[in-house]
């Protein structure tokens, strides 16, 4: 059996290993130094264009725009980064398979992940690709601090390797399996994706000094990595052994990447390479300091290895901080298989959000992803979810507060303290104060959520205040109150006005989930642009005996229904229709 195997010729400048890394303490510092202390910088992985993006990729991006355009409504300075991986061998094997030259294949496949993303709405302010200049050149400048410092050296390395995961491995991560020709294999025990046995010199990153520091990391800031599963996961990884890794390939194995700076018979290794994508969008070498020290990153769990140790390894070399957050999530399976083109199960994200929407297709993945574990996608789950959230429980009560046959003048009527007094007493019940007190309490339930990345519970605490409103409107039946009687009048105003200023905290609190179908609810209600940040959540301000600045406005025009339903249930035939806008009136 073979056993990886690691002889190294040691660097002449070799520093001691208490010099070699920058405590995590003193990362915290920079950040007290920092003159903005309102700016958030967040990414999504850089996405690998061997292939087309699927369902995975629009869910990292999208749980990252989501991150994003919550802070900007709460007054941050925003940087949000995603792009493209092009650099490595399945690259350069891909283009090959292709007919087509390295940089041709890279710049297809890179648009069709920006076409996909501005699509969906993904409010990027830097889409990095790796084979730009200035990546070049941060990677160059990185790469030679980190020699500089004596942590790369050059080595022999023996052992095992995986091209589709570029990524080398130790003999308890491999296993034995049988190839679809019943050969026998050897594969990763986590891909599944088989390996090589390889040979070479390199360069070799001295990973194994920063076992102690990374745990002390870890263990010094238990949020660190979230959720807490996965904070476990590289905990338990760091009680094992942390071989040195090799951080370059042979120039006649991969000609495709960056090569080692004073050494042409080297690429710097794929991980490497696409790490420091990060430090380049944050204006590294010389212009970063504003950004690193807020940085967040959103990952799959696929690629927890590489983020949560090699990563912060890297940067402690460099002397540089550590990410505040790495926000970890889980895959997509579909009907409860893993996608794969074998299956023929692969979901197009680009098709489906053509047929459910951008917005459909954002709530629905928001809506039903969960990071510790893995979720599963259906289109019947998609029409569902849409139906009963979007089109008919938030649409439905948009539709009965601004038809004319309930808002005859089309304004944001007035509220009566008499008839819903701060004591009970009035018309108002029991329920309508649970009601108030859910709806008051919401903006601080779905900002710690978000700030979590569990916004699936900030999406169900929404709907579920959804539900309390559309009871109150049903409870209290205004459509059978009898205007000409002042006192029903008033009641029915008053119970207008509550709805009216509930469908305004939802709509601005789901601009971060949904941008158009939130502009839109929040256009029907007059609200101006202006008025929608977190700092307009105050809700229903005339119970606390304060002015309301909607209260007597005109509403604005009625653009036709919030979110079309999908009728049809099978998505090779779905075509949205229209849900009828007197619904349960009478």
């Amino acid at each position: 059996m073979k056993v990886a195997v690691l002889r190294f010729q040691q660097s002449p400048f070799l520093l001691p290993v208490p010099a070699l890394w920058t405590h995590p303490r003193s990362a915290a510092l920079s950040t007290r130094l920092c003159k903005d202390d309102r700016s958030y910088y967040i990414t999504t992985p850089i996405f690998y264009v061997n292939a087309s993006p699927h369902l995975g990729h629009l869910y990292s991006a999208v749980l990252a725009d989501c991150l994003h355009r919550y802070k900007l409504l709460q007054g941050f300075n925003s940087k949000f980064a995603t792009g493209t991986d092009e650099h490595g061998l399945k690259i350069q094997q891909a283009a090959e398979a292709a007919g087509k030259d390295p940089m041709t294949f890279c710049t297809g496949v890179s648009k069709q992940f920006r076409h996909l993303f501005d699509s969906c709405n993904i409010s990027y302010t830097d889409y990095i690709r790796t084979t730009e200049q200035r990546h070049r050149e941060a990677v160059e400048h990185f790469w030679s601090v980190l020699w500089n410092k004596g942590l790369i050296y050059k080595g022999s390395y023996e052992g095992w390797y995986s091209t589709q995961d570029e990524s080398f491995l130790m003999p308890s991560q491999v296993g034995d399996a049988l190839d679809s020709l019943g050969k026998e294999i050897k594969v990763s025990l986590e891909s599944g994706h088989k390996v090589e046995w390889m040979k070479e010199e390199n360069y070799m990153f001295r990973l194994s000094a920063f076992q102690s520091p990374l745990l002390d990391w870890l263990r010094g800031n238990p949020q660190v990595v979230q959720p807490d599963r996965f904070h476990q996961v590289v905990l338990k990884w760091l009680q094992e052994d942390l071989p040195d890794l090799s951080v370059s390939r042979q120039r006649s194995r991969l000609q495709w990447g960056i090569p080692v700076p004073g050494d042409d018979e080297q690429t710097i290794y794929v991980w490497l390479d696409a790490l420091v994508n990060y430090l380049t969008v944050a204006g590294y070498p010389d212009k970063h300091n504003q950004w690193w020290h807020v940085a967040r990153h959103v990952i799959g769990k696929d690629i927890l290895k590489f983020h949560a140790i090699y990563w912060p390894a890297f940067l402690l070399g460099a002397g540089l901080p550590l990410p505040r957050v790495i926000h970890v999530h889980s895959h997509w399976t579909v009907g409860g298989k893993k996608m794969s083109k074998s299956l023929g199960n692969v979901v197009n994200p680009l098709d489906r959000s053509q047929i459910f929407t951008a917005d459909g297709m954002r709530y629905f993945l928001l809506r039903q992803g969960v990071p510790d574990s893995d979720c599963d996608y259906t289109d019947n789950k998609v029409a569902k979810l849409l139906n009963a959230e979007l089109a008919d429980s938030l649409g439905g009560l948009l539709n009965r507060c601004t038809a004319p046959a309930l808002n005859p003048a089309q304004v944001y009527p007035s509220f009566c303290s008499q008839s819903f007094p701060r004591e009970q007493g009035g018309r108002a019940v029991g329920e309508d104060y649970l009601m108030l007190d859910a709806v008051k309490n919401l903006p601080a339930v779905v900002e710690k959520h978000y700030e979590t990345m569990h916004v699936y519970k900030a999406l169900e605490a929404i709907n579920a205040c959804v539900r309390l409103t559309n009871g109150f409107v049903q409870r209290h039946a205004p459509w059978k109150l009898d205007r000409k009687d002042s006192e029903d009048q008033r009641w029915l105003d008053t119970i207008i006005h509550i709805s009216l200023e509930c469908l305004r905290i939802y709509g601005t609190l789901l601009q971060p989930v949904v941008p158009e179908t939130s502009n839109k609810l929040l256009s029907r209600l007059g609200v101006q642009p202006h008025e929608r940040s977190s700092a307009a959540l105050n809700f229903l301000p005339r119970y606390q005996g304060m002015d309301c600045p909607f209260e007597g406005r005109a509403l604005g025009s009625d653009c036709g229904v919030l979110f079309s339903r999908l009728e049809n249930q099978n998505a090779d035939k779905q075509k949205p229709t229209k849900t009828k806008k007197s619904a349960n009136f009478k």
